[in-house]
């Protein structure tokens, strides 16, 4: 009988593990930076060593490693170059600039040696790739100690990276170090740079720059040794000679990403956030700048404010705006921005660059595979950001919904699905991962209804910020909140290019009733909202869920009646609404009236009875 006993308790035991394990499914690498760096600023030429230990979380053993070597896109023939100077619509910023590098201008990145563990690992690099086999191979649960030494030049500013951009900052660091490639469920993604987005893996940064001690550098993380530096990091007024050199030490914790910049002209100024981040402003003070400058901080730390109430909290204690680059882009704790721009463009283009610290920088979603849950939900934020800031009135979002219908009625449409580097033409890639993007958020919160949808961003944000997550697991995050099925709206919008329209086609009144015959004219089904108003000025909204939501929202907007009417069924392409006639006189039917919803059929979206 004991036996027996113990042999269920060890079966039951077993179940318990297993599906202990069943749940446990998610996993993320770790990659843990150790970097000094020198530059040269005569030649724009650099050194470097690098230790990474690096931590396999995943259920995989681990026989090969990729690095990114970025800074070889800006060479004549490269990828980046090719991809540039054939593909429909250029980059302006891009064009053949990489084919007419002098040999001084080019980018080079090249490691001199890589070993694990002590152990030399053979290595090949292939463009901006880099592949090794390793030494031993890196069983689950296990670390290892990766070293090299690395060196480089610095190009001319290009695209995001280099020297010398066109407002005059001296450095751009950006995509500058031998990064590890990120490992997650779908295995290694060693993306050649052609010129679009990223992927990477988290882990903690401590990076030393030394270069001439007459430069202000701002980077991603916390300066550790401000008392030595100065330079409006501490209260002390540092000397620096002519011709030193000074070493910078940050130091980042839980980020995918490190970019630094310099400038011997940086102006530098903090502005600490209510309740949040400390912020750092580096420009150069000019008749261009000064003005808006000044004004920025403030408007910055409203925004901070705004979006960690709506969206959630930044995570970090610090962040900087520096000027540099080539327009706008996101790195943690920092972006590079152009800054000689008239304020509106300037709070705009930092307010959608701090955002990606939320969409990106928090919530890593591979934006390789999927920009449009990167870009587009940036977008959202920083329209929902920007009327907050500006007290704008209307829908912040118009331009962006008529951008996406026209482009939709365009042959260059692909589906969101396709990865960032492979879009047939920068325009495509551009409205739709941007525009598209956004329209899906502002769509969906259509769907599920505004309590949900604000609930369901900060509760997306809390479950999933510092880790890798993906469209699959936001949409699921909205399914819990709105107690709704909502896959088919994923897979309709990312999957195809189908569209919304729907139309009033016929409007007949009897004794009793007046019926109105609605129709979906292309393969995308939505949830329909109709608004009748009536000659007393009473309205009525009259809500048709469709029937794979499998619920349907919450009332919502301020109408005098909400009646909610039996599910369309997305195979029938028409749907007969039928409204009791009253001795109030029906004057106007209208779809869709708050415009949430994309229709390409505008010119039959409203009918008057008068």
């Amino acid at each position: 009988m004991k036996n027996v006993i113990l042999l269920i308790s060890l079966v039951c035991l077993s179940f318990l593990v297993a599906d202990v394990k069943a749940q446990r499914t998610y996993w993320q690498q770790a990659a843990d930076y150790k970097m000094e760096v020198e530059l040269n600023t005569d030649n724009h030429q650099f050194t470097g060593k690098q230790t990474i230990k690096y931590t396999n979380n995943s259920p995989d053993t681990l026989n090969k490693i990729y690095y990114h070597l970025f800074f070889n896109a800006f060479q004549p023939g490269s990828e980046m170059d090719e991809r540039s100077r054939t593909i429909e619509d250029p980059d302006r910023r891009v064009m053949d600039r990489i084919a007419n590098l002098a040999d001084d201008e080019i980018g080079i990145q090249k490691v001199t040696n890589l070993k694990q563990d002590k152990q030399a690992v053979e290595f090949e690099e292939k463009g901006t790739i880099l592949i090794a086999r390793l030494a031993k191979p890196l069983l689950p649960g296990k670390s290892t100690t990766l070293t090299l030494d690395f060196e480089g030049q610095v190009p001319l500013q290009i695209r995001r990276t280099g020297r010398d951009n066109a407002e005059g900052i001296d450095y751009s660091m950006a995509q500058w170090y031998p990064r590890l490639v990120e490992y997650d469920f779908q295995g290694w993604h060693p993306n050649p740079y052609v010129g679009r987005e990223f992927h990477g893996t988290w882990g903690d940064f401590d990076v030393t720059i030394t270069l001439d001690s007459k430069y202000t550098v701002a980077a991603t993380g916390i300066l550790q040794n401000a008392d030595k530096i100065g330079k409006g990091y501490s209260s002390k007024n540092i000397e620096h000679k002519t011709d030193s050199k000074l070493s910078w030490n940050f130091k980042a914790e839980n980020v995918i990403d490190f970019v630094w910049a310099a400038d011997p002209e940086y102006k530098h100024t903090t502005y600490q956030t209510p309740n949040g981040p400390l912020l750092r402003f580096f420009y150069k003070e000019n008749s261009k700048t000064k003005e808006n400058w000044e004004l920025l901080p403030e408007l910055t730390a409203k925004a901070f404010q705004f979006v960690n109430e709506n969206f959630g909290v930044y995570p970090w204690s610090e962040f900087a705006v520096i000027q540099g680059g080539d327009g706008g882009m996101e790195y943690p704790m920092a972006t590079l921005i152009t800054g000689e721009r008239n304020l509106r463009s300037l709070v705009g283009v930092t307010v959608h660059e701090l955002l990606h610290s939320w969409f990106q920088g928090a919530l890593a979603t591979n934006e390789a595979l999927h920009p449009w849950i990167d870009e587009g939900f940036t977008v959202f934020a920083t329209d929902e950001t920007m009327a907050h800031l500006f007290d704008m009135e209307g829908n912040p979002h118009e331009r962006t919904y008529a951008v996406t219908q026209a482009f939709m009625e365009s042959d260059k449409v692909e589906p969101l699905t396709t990865h960032a580097d492979h879009y047939m033409t920068n325009r495509g890639y551009s409205i739709s991962s941007y525009y598209k993007g956004a329209v899906f958020l502002n769509q969906l919160r259509y769907i599920i209804g505004e309590e949900n949808f604000w609930y369901g961003m900060r509760r997306y944000f809390n479950e999933w910020k510092l880790k890798h997550p993906t469209p699959n697991d936001f949409i699921r995050v909205m399914e819990k909140v709105s107690d709704m099925e909502l896959r088919w709206y994923l897979e309709y919008w990312i999957n195809t290019t189908h569209v919304v329209d729907y139309s009033i086609e016929q409007v007949v009144a009897n004794k009793d009733e007046v019926v109105i015959n609605l129709r979906r004219n292309q393969e995308m089904f939505m949830p329909q909202e109709v608004l009748l108003t009536f000659a007393s000025g009473r309205t009525e909204l009259h809500y048709i869920p469709s029937s794979l939501m499998f619920g349907q929202k919450p009332e919502e907007y301020a109408y005098d009646a909400w009646i909610v009417h039996p599910d369309w069924t997305w195979t029938h392409r028409d749907y007969h609404l039928k409204i009791s006639q009253s001795n109030d006189q029906l004057e106007s039917i209208e779809l869709n009236p708050s415009r949430k919803m994309t229709n390409m059929n505008s010119v039959k979206n409203k009918v008057n009875l008068k």
